[in-house]
Formats: structure tokens, sequence, C-alpha cells
């Protein structure tokens, strides 16, 4: 019976080294061998291939799946790159190979997950899943109605030549509302404020989709407890990965 084949960036992505896109980068960096000779673009192999990521065995077979949710304080990068000053990985030292699902950005705080799961990571985070995260948001000025409204229709971004989609916010306060997004452009919350004349004072993510913040305290993680993780795969099932 032949080998199952697997294409080398979604076998790096199962086995917990790094995202499928990282994995790409890492293959045409010549960091990734396979029978001791580089890696290319596109390849497949199987589990009997010796796969090397930068000088290190990979094996995505008997493998802990991990998930935890972080509660990131501002100033930590959401990446895995070692270069990365202030990286999440790092910061976070956990005891096994993990990797953030998703950003926050730099100057934003509370919840991201982090996991070793490559295909967990593709379904959460694909746009066309439309997961919910929700967030707690600051702004300099007032809110009014008109905010809302435009909020909730979608706002145009220049930068990103793109509408947002339909969003739900609420307003929680003078110059703070609730925002729940199935889309995740970068700086997105930050950009459609800029964009209707506000700036953000704190922006802090609070749920993604069944997995809430809660107490969790800044700058602590724990794990995605069994009854979560239930709820989190059947409303998974069908993504695109």
């Amino acid at each position: 019976m032949s080998q199952e084949l697997f294409r080398l960036n979604k076998y790096l992505s199962d086995a917990g080294v790094c995202s499928r896109r990282a994995a790409d980068a890492a293959i045409e960096a010549g960091k990734v061998t396979v029978n001791g000779q580089i890696a290319q673009m596109g390849m497949k192999v199987s589990s009997d291939d010796l796969v090397m990521f930068e000088g290190k065995p990979v094996s995505n077979q008997g493998k802990r799946q991990i998930l935890i949710a972080y509660n990131k304080p501002a100033g930590i990068v959401c990446t895995a790159e070692k270069r990365e000053k202030n990286n999440i990985v790092d910061h976070i030292n956990y005891p096994e190979r993990i990797y953030p699902i998703g950003r926050l950005d730099k100057d934003s705080t509370g919840l991201i997950l982090l996991t070793n799961q490559g295909e967990l990571v593709n379904k959460i985070m694909r746009g066309v899943n439309a997961h919910e995260k929700e967030y707690i948001v600051t702004v300099d000025k007032d809110i009014n109605a008109d905010f809302i409204k435009k909020m909730q229709a979608g706002v145009y971004l220049d930068e990103l030549e793109v509408t947002t989609r339909k969003c739900q916010v609420t307003k929680l306060g003078p110059t703070k509302f609730k925002i729940i997004l199935t889309q995740g452009l970068n700086r997105q919350i930050r950009r459609m404020c800029q964009a209707l004349g506000y700036r953000v004072h704190s922006l802090k993510r609070v749920r993604i989709m069944n997995i809430n913040l809660g107490d969790l305290k800044e700058d602590t993680y724990r794990d995605v407890s069994l009854h979560e993780l239930k709820v989190l795969n059947k409303m998974l099932e069908g993504s695109k990965n």
C-alpha cells in the first residue's frame, strides 16, 4: 500500500512547526530539508520521509494537541519569528512548540489563542469561514448614533481598498463600544475608526468564537477546556482550511 502524501507546508503546519504561510517562507529560504536535500516549493512528503526544519527533525505523528488562551498585554508582537523583539512565543516560553492563531497588533490587548495544530489555525483564520471575534474599544471622543450606524454598515478603507463587512456594534459608554467582527483585516478596527474621524485609545479582544477571555489575568494563559474544545470543533465543522 502506498504512503499517503502531504504537501510539505501542510505537513509542517500539522506538526506544529509554523503556519502554512510561514512554512512556505522557510522552504523558499532553504531552511527545510527532506531526506537530506533542500526542499522545493510545492513538494509532497510522506510520514516515512525525514523532514528537517532549521536542522531539527519534524514529525506530525503522536503529537499532543495544544490549545491555550492567553491575555496579551500591550507591547507583545503576535509572531513566532525569533528575529522580532518581544515576539509572543519567546515571551510566553511555553515548553512545547506553539504559535499564535492570527494576530493582535502590538498596541492591542486581550485574548489570543496559541496552538500546535495547523489545521485549527487555518479553519479559524480564513475569512471565508466568518467566525466571530469580539472587542471592547475606547476612542478619543464621544460616540454618536451616526458613528454606530456607519460602523455597522461597513466602512470603506482607502489604504486597503475594501469595504468592511457588516458587523454588530453596541455603545457601552460615551466613548466605549463593543464590536463583533467576522473578518480580520490588518488593524481593521483602528482603520475603521480613523476613517470616521475617531482615534482608538484602547482595544481589547474579549472573545474568539466560543472562547471568552473572562477573568484571565493579563500576561497569563490557560488551557482551553475540553468543553470549550468540543464546542469549538462543532462550530468548525464544515469550515475550509
